[in-house]
C-alpha cells in the first residue's frame, strides 16, 4: 500500500545511482538559539487550588435552561462541566446517561464517576460489560444509548433520564458511524436536556442552529479556543538539530515557516533521518529528545507493523535508572498478574528495559490498557502508535512527533486535515505536568512540512452529516410510526438542515438531504414488503416486529436465516461460527483454508450460503450492496470456541490479535441480540447464550479494576 511520490527524483527508466543525499545522517543533539526561551519554560506547572475556568462556568450554567455545545481544547477541562451537571441532577434525585463513542473511554469515565459518586450510583453498559443498569448515572456507548431510544419510541414511554451528555461528540461526522450520533440527537425528547463536548468542532453554531430547529430549545455553544498546555511547533533536522517550525511574521497576523526550516525545504535533494520506506532511527531520536527534556514521546506511525517495528530501533534506549527500572517492572507485574496471555507479551521485553511501546488496535485490549496505565502515570519514555490513537484514549505526553503528513483512511492516503492534526496535538502537553507541550515534524518522504505549518494554527474541519439509511433503522422506526411520520422525522436531520440552507443560498443539495433520504428509505421499505417484513399498509408483520430487534450489521441476512431454518441452533460452537460470517469484512481467499476446515462446519456453511444465496441474489437485484459470505471467520470463531489454543489460531489464520479480538466482541454482539428473541425462537436463544459463553473468555475478557492505579 504505497503512496506515489511527485517529488521522487530521477528520470523515469534511466537507472539511477543512490543518492548519497538520501542516506541517512548520523544525528548529532543540537538546537537553534531561538528555542534556548522556549527551552527553559520546560517543566512542571506549581500546584494550585483548582478554580473553573469561565467556560466552564458559563457551561454550567447554559446546561441549566438549555441544551449546551461545548468546544474546547484536549485537557481543557470538558469533563469537568458534564460531572458538575450530573452532580446537580443527582443531587436532585434524577439521572443522567453519558454517552462515548469507545468502550474504552466507557470504562476510564466509569471508573472516574464511581470514584465520584460511589460505585452504587453509577451502572455501565457497553455490551461486553453491563453492571448495576438502574444507577442513576449510567456510563456507555451511543449505541447502546440509540438502542434505548429506539425502544421507549416503541413502548411509548420516555427516556429515563433527566440528562444526556455526548462526549466527542464531533462523531456525528464519523462515516461509519456518524448516523448513530444524528439518530440520539433526532430522537432524543426535548425535555432532556443535551450536553454536547467536543475538542474539534468548526461549524458549532450550524450545529446548535440544527438542534435548536429541532428541539423547540435553544442549544447555547460555550467556545474556549485557550490550550490549557501550549503548543509548540518543533522541526527536527536530519542532523539531529531541532529548530522552530514557524515564527510570528514580521507584521504578527500570521506565522511563517522558520527561515533555516525553509532554506531545508528548497534543496533539490535534501538529507532524510532514513531512506524511502524505511523506518527511521528512533532510539537517536529520542536520545535527542531526551538530552532537550523532551520526553516522553507519542510517535504517531502510518501502520501497526511500523509500530512494532519502531521498538526494535530503540535497543539503545536502556534505563539506566535502577529505581525508576524497579518501579516500572512492579507496576507491570501488577498489570499482567491476572491475565496469563499477558505476563508473557513479545513485547514485554521493550516495556521493561526500554520503556518504549506500540499502541495500535492489532493489540489486545488488555495489552493496549497496560501501556495506556504506564504512559498515564509517567513510567514511558515514548509510544508508538498509529492515528486512532489520538481520538478517545487519555494518556498525553509532552511531544508528540509526526512522521507522516497524510494518513490512510481504509481506502486510500489522503492529507491531514485539521480535525486530525488537532486531535494528534491534543495529546501534547500533560496539565498538571507539562508547562508547554510540543509537535514534532520529521522530513520524509511522506512528509508535507508547508502542511504542517498551516495546520498548527488551523481551525478544526466542520462537521458534516453522515446519516445513511440502513434495514435496522427502518425495521425500528416502523416499529413507532408510519411512513409519513418518518418523512418528517427524515426532515430533521442536520443533512436536510444543510440541504435547506444551501438550497437558499443557491448551492447544488448535498447528496444525503432530505430528498435523497427519502428516496432511500422508500427503497428500504419496498424490499421489506416485498420479502414479508412490512405488510402493504406500513406495518410490521409478526416476522418485521422480532427482525427489528436485530439491531446488527446484517439483520436482514441473519432474519432470513432463522426464517429458513437454516442456522444450527442445537450447537453453541457452530451457531457463534456461523454468526461470525456476518460480522466479517475482510477479504479472504477461502480456497486455502478449506484444507483444514472441520467437515461438520464446511457442510454447514456451504449449506447456510446456497439457502440464503437466493436471498443476496434478490437484495443485489433490488440495488443493494451485498458482502458475499466467507469462511475464514466463521473457521476463526470454531476453532476459538471448539477450545483451540490462542496462539494457534493466529498463526493458523495470520490474524493480529486485536483482529480476532474484535471478531469475538462483534460475533457476541450479534448472538446477544439473538439471545435476546427467546420468546421467538427459545432454542436459538439458548444456545447462543451458551455460544457467549464459549468465546467470551481470556485473553478477550480482562479485569478493568486492574487497571486502577
Amino acid at each position: 500500500m504505497y503512496r506515489q511520490n511527485k517529488y521522487r527524483p530521477g528520470r523515469r527508466g534511466r537507472k539511477k545511482k543512490p543518492d548519497k543525499a538520501l542516506r541517512a545522517l548520523k544525528l548529532k543533539p543540537g538546537m537553534d538559539a531561538g528555542l534556548k526561551k522556549v527551552f527553559s519554560s520546560i517543566g512542571v506547572p506549581k500546584k494550585s487550588v483548582f478554580k473553573p475556568d469561565s467556560f466552564q462556568l458559563e457551561a454550567l450554567a447554559a446546561i441549566s435552561r438549555a441544551d449546551c455545545l461545548v468546544t474546547a481544547p484536549t485537557g481543557a477541562g470538558k469533563t469537568w462541566i458534564a460531572e458538575k451537571a450530573m452532580a446537580r441532577i443527582h443531587a436532585n434525585g434524577g439521572k443522567s446517561w453519558y454517552a462515548s463513542p469507545l468502550k474504552a473511554l466507557s470504562n476510564s469515565k466509569y471508573h472516574e464517576f464511581s470514584e465520584i459518586f460511589g460505585k452504587e450510583n453509577v451502572g455501565i453498559l457497553t455490551g461486553d460489560r453491563k453492571e448495576n443498569p438502574g444507577a442513576p448515572i449510567i456510563v456507555g456507548t451511543t449505541e447502546i444509548l440509540r438502542n434505548q431510544l429506539y425502544d421507549v419510541m416503541h413502548s411509548g414511554e420516555t427516556l429515563s433520564a433527566d440528562l444526556v451528555v455526548l462526549d466527542e461528540a464531533h462523531f456525528l461526522g464519523d462515516e461509519e458511524r456518524g448516523v448513530v450520533w444524528e439518530e440520539i440527537m433526532i430522537y432524543l425528547p426535548s425535555r432532556i436536556p443535551l450536553l454536547l463536548l467536543s475538542a474539534t468542532i468548526g461549524n458549532a453554531n450550524q450545529i446548535a442552529r440544527w438542534l435548536s430547529s429541532i428541539r423547540s430549545k435553544k442549544c447555547i455553544v460555550v467556545e474556549d479556543k485557550k490550550r490549557p498546555v501550549p503548543l509548540f511547533p518543533l522541526f527536527f533536522h536530519p542532523s539531529g538539530k531541532l529548530f522552530p517550525l514557524t515564527i510570528k511574521s514580521s507584521k504578527g497576523r500570521r506565522n511563517r515557516i522558520y527561515k533555516n526550516v525553509s532554506d531545508y525545504l528548497k534543496i533539490k535533494r535534501p538529507p532524510l533521518l532514513a531512506p524511502p520506506r524505511k523506518l527511521p532511527p528512533f532510539g537517536e531520536i529520542m536520545r535527542v529528545l531526551n538530552k532537550y527534556h523532551l520526553l516522553p514521546a507519542i510517535f504517531f506511525l502510518k501502520s501497526r507493523a511500523d509500530c512494532d517495528n519502531a521498538l526494535k530501533l530503540c535497543e539503545k534506549n536502556i534505563i539506566s535508572n535502577q529505581a525508576i527500572k524497579t518501579r516500572l517492572s512492579r507496576r507491570i507485574d501488577e498489570l499482567v498478574a491476572q491475565n496469563p496471555y499477558i505476563t508473557k507479551h513479545r513485547q514485554r521485553r521493550f516495556l521493561e528495559h526500554l520503556a518504549v511501546g506500540a499502541h495500535h488496535s492489532g493489540q489486545l485490549p488488555a495489552w493496549k490498557l497496560v501501556l495506556e496505565s504506564l504512559m498515564t502515570e509517567g513510567l514511558l519514555d515514548a509510544i508508538f502508535a498509529t492515528s486512532t490513537v489520538a481520538a478517545g484514549v487519555n494518556f498525553p505526553a509532552r511531544t508528540i512527533i509526526l512522521l507522516n503528513s497524510d494518513r490512510f483512511n481504509g481506502k486510500e492516503f489522503l492529507p491531514l486535515n485539521p480535525t486530525e492534526f488537532h486531535q494528534m496535538t491534543g495529546r501534547a502537553g500533560r496539565r498538571g505536568k507539562d508547562n508547554i507541550g510540543f509537535a514534532v515534524t520529521i522530513p520524509g518522504k511522506f512528509m508535507d512540512i508547508r502542511l504542517v505549518a498551516k495546520l498548527v494554527n488551523s481551525s478544526s474541519s466542520d462537521v458534516l452529516s453522515q446519516i445513511r439509511i440502513n434495514f435496522s433503522m427502518v425495521l425500528n422506526l416502523l416499529m413507532s410510526y408510519n411512513p409519513g411520520q418518518i418523512e418528517d422525522l427524515l426532515d430533521k436531520s442536520f443533512a436536510a438542515y444543510l440541504a435547506s440552507k444551501k438550497k437558499k443560498a443557491g448551492m447544488k443539495l448535498v447528496e444525503n438531504s432530505h430528498r435523497y433520504l427519502w428516496q432511500d428509505f422508500m427503497q428500504h421499505y419496498n424490499f421489506l414488503i416485498k420479502t414479508g417484513y412490512v405488510s402493504k399498509n406500513g406495518e410490521l408483520t409478526d416476522d418485521g416486529i422480532w427482525a427489528s430487534h436485530l439491531r446488527i450489521d446484517q439483520p436482514l441476512l441473519v432474519a432470513e436465516g432463522f426464517r429458513l431454518g437454516v442456522f444450527p441452533e442445537s450447537d453453541p460452537a457452530l451457531l457463534a461460527a456461523i454468526i461470525a460470517v456476518f460480522v466479517y469484512e475482510e477479504k479472504s481467499d477461502d480456497e486455502t483454508e478449506k484444507q483444514v476446515m472441520p467437515k461438520k462446519l464446511l457442510t454447514t456453511f456451504n449449506h447456510v450460503e446456497k439457502k440464503l444465496r437466493p436471498f443476496l441474489n434478490h437484495m443485489e437485484s433490488n440495488g443493494f450492496e451485498v458482502r458475499q459470505p466467507v469462511l475464514k471467520p466463521a473457521a476463526i470463531i470454531y476453532a476459538w470456541a471448539t477450545g483451540q489454543p490462542w496462539e494457534e489460531i493466529i498463526s493458523l489464520y495470520k490474524i493480529e490479535e486485536g483482529n480476532l479480538v474484535s471478531l469475538i466482541f462483534r460475533t457476541a454482539d450479534n448472538l446477544r441480540h439473538i439471545k435476546a428473541l427467546i420468546e421467538i425462537f427459545p432454542l436459538a436463544a439458548l444456545t447462543a447464550e451458551q455460544s457467549i459463553e464459549l468465546i467470551l473468555r481470556e485473553p478477550v475478557l480482562m479485569d478493568y479494576d486492574l487497571m486502577v492505579s
